[in-house]
């Protein structure tokens, strides 16, 4: 059994940079996905305009590749988050300050929303075009929950069991498999949902309906942090094994 790694979850990237460079690493990984999520969802409407199932399919498998890819280009940088709620779950485990942290969020933020007004001219739509797509209902709400604690144990799972290098084919997966196992199509990112309000094309949401989506998205990372906390924190043999500390190694990896 591998021994659970007691690393961040992706912490800030492995290469030594400065802020500044995370930060355009932040923004720019944000924007090109949220170019992938919405500019496919316009060509597939385009190109399967009668068929909503193929359209969801085209718009899933080329947001899933575009993730996988930005993750490996990005991820040494700046720890490829990419998300509000993977940046505030690194905070909340000390291993990025809170000054950065609100660094992050801001160029995720804008980094969202200029990839949507570049998605939007692609098509030779309107730079900004407020989404009219309601999505509003405790469906939607508990599958954006379900789809951030499912994301946020998948990185987690990866990373701390000593398997970082799967972490950008494992996101990817499962944001393309949630888009069909969730009502609402896994969002799962306040970012990309903050974005997603300035496109009325098929990967849009009203603003109205946005907050919501964004509050759902928070209460899944307060739940995956505890589930974190509790299934890859490394315990003491007393702990795990409910003996004294004189238990076998080999016990206590059992116990794990």
């Amino acid at each position: 059994m591998t021994e659970l790694a007691e690393l961040p979850e992706t912490g800030t990237g492995d290469i030594p940079v400065e802020l500044s460079r995370r930060l355009v690493a932040e923004a720019l990984g944000t924007g090109l996905l949220i170019v992938a999520v919405i500019g496919s969802g316009i060509m597939a409407s385009r190109l399967s305009p009668s068929d909503v199932g193929l359209q969801l399919l085209e718009n899933a498998a080329a947001t899933a590749g575009a993730l996988i890819g930005l993750i490996l280009i990005f991820g040494a940088i700046s720890g490829g988050h990419f998300n509000p709620v993977v940046t505030l779950i690194d905070r909340a485990d000390g291993t990025i300050s809170t000054r950065d942290t609100g660094l992050y969020i801001v160029a995720q933020i804008i980094g969202g929303c200029l990839g949507a007004i570049v998605a939007n001219l692609m098509f030779d739509l309107p730079a900004v075009e407020w989404s009219t797509t309601t999505r509003s209902s405790g469906a939607l709400w508990l599958s954006e929950v379900v789809a951030t604690v499912g994301l946020l144990l998948v990185i987690h799972g990866c990373v701390r069991t000593g398997r970082a290098g799967v972490v950008a084919f494992a996101v990817g997966l499962w944001i393309g498999g949630a888009y069909f196992f969730t009502s609402s199509t896994s969002f799962a990112n306040p970012a990309v949902t903050i974005a997603r309000t300035l496109s009325n094309s098929f990967a849009g949401i009203k603003p109205s309906s946005a907050p919501m989506f964004i509050v759902m998205q928070l209460l899944g990372g307060v739940i995956a942090f505890v589930l974190i906390r509790f299934l890859f924190t490394p315990r003491s043999p007393s702990t795990s094994s409910g003996t004294t500390s004189t238990s076998s190694p080999r016990s206590k990896e059992g116990s794990t």
